[in-house]
């Protein structure tokens, strides 16, 4: 039977029992105040019971009793050592969570919404000097790189930040931040070092070798001009020998040149001024002309604006040249091909379109890596370094901008550049 019904039935059979004796004396309303009175000082006297086992966290065996409070104190006895082996199993998921965060060789750091630390593993508070009475301080109360700052408040944490240990300069730390749940943010950090040094060797490699054959280059291309004047045509072979030589020589040399250029692009400090866009477009494009041949009516230059933007002009002609350069040199002879400079929504964009042979999508990714070419076959043979729009992008990189390029096999390429509006300069 049901604890209920069983209460149920007691209350009704003490009920019956004072009816049945009031109706007999003639004391029905106090015999029934009475029973009220007893089961009201009975429940109270079991509700203070369970308040102080409740109080003391319902560790104990709760007290002897019966009926509806039996089953009170059994269900909330069974909620507690539920919720007792519950939190033991938490407490030691938590554990190996802790045990595998301070076995990371990356640091870790949880940030609330205030940059405050809510937690840093082991590493973190080697690489960064944290301390475990740092729990609750604001990171860039510790953290003091003015790099460090700018990245943490600017809320795009598309990229890492690269900056050295606050402990040891010695160390490059590559810092990046991932958001998550409500405001909380999760700072990791890796070391670099060993890359960036590696990196560094080979910047130093390339500049050097690069910089070591000039003098062998120029010699040779010498030599090269006065075997040419000396040849008076009467060996087909020995004039094919010349320029064949000739064509070769002057590769490395624009190699040579596009190495050194990609390393001063990597390694000088950014110079400022405010260069003429327009006017650097129609140099460009008439200088395109005379190099190319008489390509002026290929060449569709439309200028809708009329802005400047700050940066480096050498570096900017570089980039345009190239984007120029290879939409002649991959696209048909009889082709158009379109330079547009225009301002969309908050950029102002350098579109460079070609009717040329396209760039598969496989390859859009890639074609900005040094040396990449594409395994297309074309119906001629064009020359090259292979180091044009890998000195596009390090150009646009040094002036805040970016490169998108849109292309299609058979159907031509376009190749955008993206400067932000707060580069604008007039």
């Amino acid at each position: 039977m049901d604890v209920w019904q069983k209460e149920l039935i007691t209350a009704l059979l003490l009920f019956l029992a004072v009816s049945i004796v009031g109706g007999m004396t003639g004391l029905f309303m106090p015999l029934a105040l009475l029973l009220m009175l007893g089961i009201l000082m009975r429940q109270l006297f079991q509700i203070s019971r369970f308040e102080k086992w409740i109080r003391t966290g319902g560790r104990a065996k709760y007290p002897k009793t019966s009926g509806i409070w039996e089953e009170i104190y059994y269900h909330v006895y069974r909620i507690k050592k539920n919720e007792k082996k519950r939190k033991k199993k938490l407490g030691k998921m938590v554990d190996q969570f802790r045990q595998s965060t301070e076995a990371l060789p990356d640091a870790a750091v949880v940030l609330g919404a205030n940059d405050e630390i809510e937690w840093a593993n082991k590493a973190a508070r080697e690489v960064f000097g944290l301390q475990q009475s740092d729990k609750g301080q604001r990171i860039p109360n510790l953290i003091r790189f003015p790099e460090f700052i700018r990245y943490l408040k600017s809320g795009n944490y598309n990229e890492p930040v690269i900056l050295p240990s606050p402990v040891n300069h010695r160390i490059t730390l590559a810092v990046r931040i991932i958001t998550y749940g409500a405001g909380l943010r999760l700072l990791l950090a890796q070391d670099v070092t060993e890359l960036k040094k590696m990196e560094r060797m080979r910047k130093d490699f390339v500049a050097n070798v690069s910089h070591e054959l000039r003098t062998p280059l120029t010699v040779l291309k010498g030599y090269l001009e006065t075997l040419q004047d000396m040849d008076d045509g009467e060996s087909p072979l020995l004039t094919t020998s010349f320029q064949q030589m000739q064509g070769q020589t002057d590769r490395m040399q624009h190699l040579v040149d596009d190495l050194l250029l990609l390393t001063r692009l990597e390694t000088r400090q950014k110079k400022t001024e405010c260069v003429n866009i327009p006017a650097l477009l129609i140099q460009i494009c008439k200088e395109a002309e005379r190099l190319h041949g008489n390509v002026s009516s290929r060449i569709e230059l439309t200028l809708e604006t009329d802005k400047h933007i700050a940066g480096e002009e050498h570096e900017l002609r570089s980039a345009f040249t190239n984007l120029l350069g290879n939409a002649l040199k991959y696209s048909p002879e009889d082709s158009v091909v379109k330079v547009r400079w225009y301002r969309s929504n908050e950029s102002i964009v350098l579109d460079v379109e070609d009717q040329g042979e396209g760039i598969a999508a496989t390859d859009i990714p890639r074609v900005t890596e040094r040396f990449y070419r594409s395994e297309v076959k074309r119906i001629k043979k064009v020359g090259g370094t292979g180091l044009g729009l890998a000195i596009v992008k390090h150009v646009l990189m040094r002036h805040d901008a970016r490169l998108n390029i849109a292309s299609e096999l058979g159907k031509g390429s376009c190749f955008s550049c993206y400067f932000p509006v707060k580069r604008v300069c007039n």
